[in-house]
């Protein structure tokens, strides 16, 4: 049995610790790479394997339910999850459920089935595995939620690498890039690697713009749109 001194530790770095949005962003391919240090340099008779996780802030949202009433759509129930992540992407050397159990997995969150999404509204369980189906549906179809089992390249034992796509409709905020090693399907090892996601140049002024100076900016926007229907107006009448 090997004492807290005798566990490997990680050494991981992101290619990208800010990653810069603008009006012409289509997204980001991130390289996440580190290497594994073993005591001694003795590496286990068994490889490991590494679990990598990306994560966007959390958000609170509300999912609902439309139904066809009479012909016409309209909503019907609803779900409130308090904590959903923005964004969630996992990569690892094997599928999870070859690395680790159940229980291991959903106290690490590894996998978007395993996500702890803190529902504020729903007691039924049916109801709530539905909507939170239909969450994880709609986030992965939006390219927001996303998992690559088997990606992550071990080299020699020591060294790892793996690529995640950043969505080109990921939110601003600090983001974390944790490094899970597993040895026997226990955790053994973990690490994190904060990245920012920011927007820049004009789009930067206009965030920035909006959270200040709000007032002004609602003001701006509305003679900004009126001023556009009068010129779209004029030039209708002139053809």
């Amino acid at each position: 049995m090997l004492g807290a001194a005798d566990e490997p530790v990680l050494v991981p770095d992101v290619s990208q610790r800010e990653v810069e949005i603008l009006y012409s962003f289509t997204g980001a391919d991130l390289l996440l790479f580190g290497a594994i240090v073993y005591p001694d340099g003795r590496r286990p008779d068994r490889p490991a394997d590494v679990v990598v996780v990306l994560k966007g802030p959390d958000q609170s949202i509300t999912m609902r339910e439309k139904k066809k009433v009479a012909g016409i759509w309209v909503n019907a129930d609803r779900a409130r999850f308090r904590s959903a992540p923005s964004f969630y992407a996992m990569a690892s050397s094997r599928p999870i459920s070859q690395i680790v159990d159940e229980r291991t997995a959903a106290i690490y969150e590894l996998g978007v089935d395993k996500l702890q999404l803190s529902p504020a509204s729903l007691n039924d369980s049916a109801e709530l595995d539905r909507f939170q189906a239909g969450l994880v549906d709609l986030r992965e179809r939006a390219g927001l939620f996303v998992e690559r089992p088997g990606t992550v390249e071990i080299t020699d034992g020591v060294l790892y690498r793996a690529r995640l796509p950043l969505s080109a409709r990921v939110v601003v905020g600090d983001y974390t890039a944790e490094t899970f090693l597993v040895q026997d399907g226990r955790v053994v090892a973990a690490a994190v690697r904060d990245i920012s996601v920011r927007k820049s140049g004009f789009e930067r002024f206009m965030a920035v713009a909006a959270e200040r100076w709000s007032f002004l900016y609602g003001l701006a926007a509305i003679a900004l749109a009126v001023g556009m229907g009068w010129a779209a107006g004029a030039i209708a009448r002139r053809l």
